[in-house]
């Protein structure tokens, strides 16, 4: 690897997610990594592209990378798949991709928002902060916040259904809704819910619209067809994509449905 494309690859990872140049790289590879979460990469030049693989990432991570590169990837190399990206746009894209799901798989996203609660808290009088109410209050502006932003990273900023990609017309929807989760992790958990336009959001938080397994999007029949032409939706719509840990989730949201739903 020469001086340039060290620095080309360099100030791609400094650009996307990857601000490290991590010690002792391997021969001819360039090992990146970052403080905002817990991925780690290799990159080398060839062949006028790149070749860039997972070194070190969260259980799901190269599943999930794979779904959104699977035709650059190139067999086997070190640990395992590596991806030959033909340009530096496309290791730009696949850099960036990675940070954002390594920020928003489990349990990142709670890693970042106990670092936030405690910030926040400090930040108040003692008296305020060790009030139950306050600190109820305080995780749960905090957490939303935080699942909005892990809606966002983990479907790439675009609508899990339609695919619009306008943040201010976009809403992180549970599908086992705040209160009901059992413990903050789930709360915060990113597949837990799917981010939605916000027509789509109104109907799944209300419980008018659901997915099934094969993540097709199901309607109550009150949705009749002038309100679905009103409201921009067609039958067949499904969610771009659904991976397993969606499931259970989607089984309890189906459950809250049961009065229309057969």
């Amino acid at each position: 690897m020469n001086l340039l494309q060290h620095a080309l690859i360099e100030k791609a990872g400094h650009d996307n997610g990857f601000e490290h140049v991590l010690p002792n790289s391997p021969e001819g590879w360039l090992a990146l990594g970052s403080a905002r979460h817990p991925a780690e990469v290799s990159v080398q030049a060839q062949d006028g592209g790149f070749r860039a693989l997972l070194t070190r990432s969260q259980a799901g991570l190269p599943e999930e990378l794979a779904r959104s590169f699977s035709e650059f990837i190139e067999g086997e190399a070190m640990s395992g798949p590596s991806f030959l990206l033909p340009s530096q746009a496309g290791l730009a894209g696949w850099l960036r991709r990675a940070a954002s799901l390594a920020q928003a798989l489990p349990n990142q996203a709670m890693v970042a928002f106990d670092g936030q609660v405690k910030s926040a808290l400090a930040e108040l009088e003692p008296a305020a902060a060790m009030s139950t109410e306050v600190q109820r209050m305080v995780r749960q502006r905090l957490g939303q916040q935080a699942f909005r932003q892990a809606m966002l990273d983990y479907w790439g900023g675009a609508c899990a259904v339609t695919g619009v990609a306008l943040p201010q017309a976009l809403r992180a929807s549970h599908a086992k809704a705040w209160a009901l989760c059992a413990t903050d992790a789930e709360r915060l958990d990113v597949y837990n819910g799917f981010l939605l336009s916000a027509n789509l959001d109104a109907l799944f938080d209300t419980g008018l619209a659901t997915f099934d397994d094969d993540g097709v999007l199901h309607l109550a029949p009150v949705v009749t067809g002038p309100a679905l032409a009103a409201l921009g939706l067609a039958p067949g719509l499904k969610l771009r994509w659904l991976d397993q840990h969606h499931r259970p989730y989607l089984a309890f949201h189906r459950a809250q449905c049961g009065w229309w739903l057969p």
